[in-house]
């Protein structure tokens, strides 16, 4: 079972509580990395003209986050 490690899972959990409709850059590039990281792909940020990709991140290390961390 993946995991995040305490300080991605810290950061991802400021990132969900933050409750919008649209992310920032900065947020966006916490998204590309962490899920880069965690999903061993290389690093890129999506177009933001593409939500779908970003909002499947977003899903996919919710998953994870609620593994918990170790």
């Amino acid at each position: 079972m993946v995991t995040l490690n305490s300080e991605d899972y810290e950061r991802w959990k400021l990132f969900r509580m933050d409750n919008k409709s649209s992310i920032t850059r900065e947020e966006l590039e916490v998204v590309s990395r962490l899920h880069s990281k965690y999903y061993k792909h290389k690093y890129y940020i999506p177009c933001s003209c593409s939500p779908r990709t970003i909002n499947q991140w977003i899903a996919d290390i919710n998953k994870i986050w609620e593994n918990g961390n170790n």
